[in-house]
């Protein structure tokens, strides 16, 4: 995944987070987002996509990468993490960022602080990491999806639990009170406490375990499970003393086919904690059969996670998110139709004229001063054998033949063109251009003999 740098975040002008968002939109319907398509979407009016695209590519926004049908540039958890704190530091609910107070299988969590110097929590979602990728086991992010992007499951989780947080805040349930999100980033209240985990000695034990088995009850009662309740997820205050529920992505519904386990885990599992910990055990605690339905927070917040506006501000990004990720783009080119194109320069910018593209052409190059190099050495042969009969004015330095000389130089020029071939073919938008045009150069040849021609 990598560690966030934000040092080059304030280096960032207009067109970059322009470009940054173009690629966003690209990806709304494509896995690896051609050069020529970002040029369209970004629709600079002074040009220098490419520059741009090949600044961001060195600072790790942006991924290049060559695929067998077709090369193209995708964004990367930085450059997403770019455009999620811009746009906060916009609105003025971020403006200094600090040092990284947390890491999970699913975020990283850092302190940030606003215009006004108060410290906040900013959570940063980080599906995909290698210790947690059965999401579609684990979570309903899915769907029915047969694949997603993760930066697109990071959001969705994102959206899940603020939506959560702030339907469990509204009820006076003891959580973060959330403030802001952008797309995979949650800006929330920083807690003065320690977790659970990290406490060996407390006040009142059985206070304290009365107050969790509530907290249990209470969510029931409100129509839903938090299905990680252990000491790890658990907050305690450092002046009060009382706990506070974190991280809730996971939360179901009290009438999900499995809710009956996921009640009876998250009980005992603060029960084995206190006995392990504290070696306090009590025969009091809920079962699933004593929950009496209060509220529907449930069926407020839906069971992927979504509000009503939530989910209609998602559908207008993310419309035909499943059909056209599941299809095999022959020509990328025409994935996006006209229209579509102009809905996406609309989202980044009013429509502008965007200048034509001048292809780059690098076998030709190398093909022209191949040839030129080789020319000098064939004309510095014919000088050599012209004037071969022409006698040395030294007669005591040692002379090495000219045909040696020839075949050295020749060799070193053959390996210096064959290490720049190669470092310029597999870098660069050309590098699909350039492959196409060698394959209808073979073609050509290849069947050339077909209709009587002969080279």
């Amino acid at each position: 995944m990598g560690k966030l740098n934000v040092t080059v975040l304030r280096y960032l002008s207009k067109e970059d987070f322009r470009v940054l968002t173009a690629i966003e939109m690209g990806m709304k319907n494509h896995e690896l987002v051609p050069g020529s398509l970002a040029a369209q979407i970004a629709n600079l009016h002074h040009g220098g996509v490419h520059k741009i695209l090949r600044d961001l590519c060195k600072n790790r926004l942006l991924s290049y990468e060559r695929g067998k049908r077709y090369d193209g540039y995708r964004l990367t958890n930085s450059g997403y993490d770019y455009l999620a704190l811009k746009a906060l530091t916009s609105r003025g609910t971020v403006a200094s960022f600090g040092n990284q107070i947390g890491v999970g299988k699913e975020s990283n969590i850092y302190i940030v602080a606003n215009e006004d110097h108060e410290e906040r929590c900013l959570k940063l979602h980080r599906l995909g990491r290698i210790c947690f990728r059965n999401i579609k086991e684990k979570r309903d992010y899915h769907g029915k999806r047969y694949k997603a992007s993760w930066l697109y499951l990071s959001r969705i989780s994102a959206m899940k639990e603020f939506a959560y947080m702030k339907a469990l805040k509204d009820r006076g349930f003891p959580t973060p009170e959330p403030l802001d999100m952008n797309r995979h980033c949650i800006v929330m209240e920083l807690i003065d406490g320690f977790p659970l985990a990290r406490l060996y000695e407390v006040p009142d034990v059985e206070e304290l375990y009365s107050d969790l088995m509530d907290l249990i009850e209470r969510l029931g009662n409100c129509g839903v499970i938090h299905g990680d309740f252990n000491e790890f997820n658990i907050m305690i205050h450092k002046e009060t003393g009382k706990p506070i529920l974190i991280d809730f992505p996971q939360m179901v519904s009290t009438n999900h086919y499995n809710a009956k386990m996921f009640f009876e885990r998250d009980v005992n599992c603060i029960r084995d904690f206190f006995k392990r910990r504290f070696g306090y055990e009590s025969t009091e605690y809920p079962k699933f059969e004593d929950v009496s339905r209060e509220d529907i927070l449930d069926i407020e917040v839906s069971a992927s996670g979504f509000t009503k506006q939530m989910a209609e501000d998602l559908l207008m990004t993310m419309e035909n998110e499943d059909e056209n990720e599941c299809s095999d783009v022959e020509e990328y080119n025409d994935a996006i139709s006209d229209n579509e194109v102009e809905n996406l320069k609309l989202m980044v910018d009013e429509a502008l004229k965007f200048g034509e593209k001048s292809p780059n052409n690098f076998n030709d190059i190398l093909e022209v001063s191949k040839q030129a190099a080789f020319d000098s050495i064939d004309q510095k042969s014919e000088f050599d054998d012209r004037f071969s009969d022409i006698g040395s004015i030294s007669t005591t330095a040692s002379t090495i033949p000219p045909e040696i000389i020839r075949e050295r130089v020749k060799k070193a020029l053959e390996k210096r063109q064959k290490e720049g071939n190669r470092r310029i073919l597999v870098k660069g938008e050309a590098s699909a251009v350039t492959r196409k045009r060698r394959e209808n150069r073979e073609n050509i040849r290849d069947s050339a003999g077909i209709w009587g021609w002969e080279d």
